[in-house]
């Protein structure tokens, strides 16, 4: 999107510049001389000042027909602490979904050990618990 509204910009540019000179064309041939003489040195002028256009590249993040992907194959722009810049993340990303699961067990067999002590140091047996009678009292004493 942006680089077709540059090209746009560019385009529309440059129609201005030659509508711009097909006026003044037109009225040049009414100029006298001495007019046209300092304006072809002022155009001359403008013309050795102008600002040349310069080809910058930038590096290349992205495959052929692919997603954005690093290009690991090619020194061009990766010294060795942006690929450890890059590795890095993924590093951190791997242990902290570790922590998130060891914390995440612990905790889930620490409810399973409250649970058993519970029903180990009550004053029922553990088998009163699978009694189909114990159930029926349960929701009668409600």
């Amino acid at each position: 999107m942006n680089h077709s509204l540059q090209k746009r910009t560019e385009i529309l540019q440059d129609r201005y510049g030659l509508k711009t000179a097909s006026y003044l064309s037109a009225a040049a041939a009414d100029l006298s001389y001495d007019v046209s003489e300092r304006l072809r040195a002022a155009r001359a002028q403008a013309v050795a000042a102008r600002k040349i256009a310069r080809f910058q590249t930038s590096p290349v993040t992205a495959g052929q027909g692919a997603g954005p992907v690093l290009t690991w194959g090619t020194d061009e722009g990766f010294s060795l602490w942006n690929r450890i810049g890059s590795i890095v993340p993924l590093i951190a990303l791997v242990v902290g979904l570790l922590t998130i699961n060891s914390l995440q067990t612990d905790s889930f067999v620490q409810e399973l050990a409250e649970v058993d002590s519970a029903l180990l140091t009550d004053e029922l047996p553990p088998d009163a618990f699978s009694d189909p009678g114990f159930v029926q009292f349960l929701k009668a004493t409600r």
